[in-house]
C-alpha cells in the first residue's frame, strides 16, 4: 500500500511539472504552462492577474510578447514584431490572446513541419451550477407601496473552456415570496445570455439578458366586504404568461474554490415591460461551482 501511495504522489508531481515548470526571463523567475509546443512554443500564465505570453525557439530563447504604450498612451503592439522576426507568416490580425497567438504558431510548425501534429482543441462546453438568494420589489408588477420581498433560485450556467471566450448562456429559476403588505409571488423560468466586458483570471463583470421567461404567478387582491363592516374579502389569481421582453441586468464573478461567488443586479430595465414607477430594486448574491 505504501508503495503505491508513493508511486501515485510521484506521478502527480512530475505531471504538474510537465504542465507548469519554472523559467528565468529577464531575471524574472516565472512558472509558465507550455501550450504550444514545435519550432516555436507557445508559454504563458496569469501573473498578478494579468496574461503574459512568450516564446520560446529551438535553442532555447525566451522572448516576452509585449504589448506597451508610448507617451501618448497608444499601444505599440511589439508582439506583432517580434512575431514577425520569427515566422514568415502576416501577423498583422494576430491578437495577444491564447488562442490568436496558439494559432499563428501552429500554422508556422505546421508550415516546417509537415509530420506536426496540432495540439489545438475544438472549444468545449463547461456547465456551472449555482444557488442565489436576495430582494427585489418585483419592478415590472404593480406594487403601489414599493416593498421589498426575498428571492431565491437556481442556476445553470454553459460556457467556454476557451480562455479567450467572453460569451455564457444560461437557465435560471427563481422564486419571490411575498408578504402581507404585497400579495404576490412568482416562480420563473429564464433563459439568457452573458456578455464578459471585463474578464481576467479571477474576476469577471458581464452585462446580461433575459430574452425568454415562463412566470407563474400568485396574486391575492383584498377589497372590503360589502356586507360586514370591518371584514375584507380576499380573491386568488393565478397566471402563467410567457415573454420575450429582454430583461436586462448586470453581474460579476468572483474566484472561490472551485467556483465563483456572484454578485447580480438584474432587472434593470426591459425593452417591451414598464418599471410600474418604481425604481428596480432586484439584488441576488450566490455561489456557483463547475460541474
Amino acid at each position: 500500500m505504501k508503495k503505491t501511495i508513493l508511486f501515485f504522489c510521484l506521478l502527480t508531481i512530475s505531471t504538474f511539472a510537465i504542465a507548469q515548470q519554472t523559467y528565468t526571463v529577464a531575471n524574472e523567475t516565472l512558472e509558465l504552462k507550455t501550450e504550444v509546443e514545435g519550432d516555436l512554443d507557445l508559454l504563458w500564465n496569469t501573473i498578478n492577474e494579468q496574461y503574459r505570453y512568450f516564446v520560446r525557439t529551438k535553442d532555447g530563447k525566451i522572448t516576452e510578447l509585449k504589448n506597451t504604450k508610448d507617451a501618448n498612451n497608444k499601444y505599440q503592439e511589439d508582439y506583432k514584431t517580434t512575431l514577425s522576426n520569427l515566422t514568415s507568416i502576416d501577423v498583422s490580425k494576430v491578437n495577444l490572446t491564447t488562442y490568436s497567438l496558439k494559432t499563428l504558431i501552429e500554422k508556422h510548425n505546421s508550415a516546417l513541419d509537415s509530420n506536426y501534429v496540432s495540439s489545438a482543441a475544438r472549444s468545449k462546453i463547461k456547465l456551472r451550477l449555482g444557488a442565489f438568494g436576495g430582494i427585489t420589489n418585483s419592478p415590472f408588477n404593480l406594487n403601489p407601496n414599493n416593498q421589498k420581498v426575498l428571492l431565491f433560485g437556481t442556476e445553470l450556467e454553459a460556457v467556454s473552456d476557451n480562455l479567450d471566450s467572453r460569451h455564457a448562456g444560461f437557465l435560471n429559476v427563481r422564486h419571490t415570496t411575498d408578504n402581507d403588505e404585497f400579495q404576490f409571488s412568482a416562480t420563473q423560468f429564464a433563459l439568457g445570455y452573458r456578455y464578459r466586458f471585463i474578464s481576467k483570471a479571477k474576476f469577471n463583470v458581464y452585462a446580461q439578458t433575459k430574452f425568454a421567461t415562463l412566470t407563474a404567478a400568485n396574486i391575492t387582491t383584498t377589497i372590503p366586504d360589502p356586507n360586514t363592516p370591518g371584514s375584507f374579502i380576499a380573491f386568488e389569481n393565478s397566471t402563467t404568461d410567457f415573454d420575450a421582453a429582454l430583461i436586462f441586468g448586470i453581474g460579476a464573478d468572483i474566484k472561490l474554490g472551485n467556483g465563483y461567488l456572484t454578485f447580480v443586479y438584474d432587472s434593470l430595465f426591459a425593452l417591451s415591460v414598464d418599471n410600474q414607477g418604481n425604481f428596480p430594486v432586484d439584488f441576488a448574491i450566490g455561489y456557483k461551482f463547475n460541474l
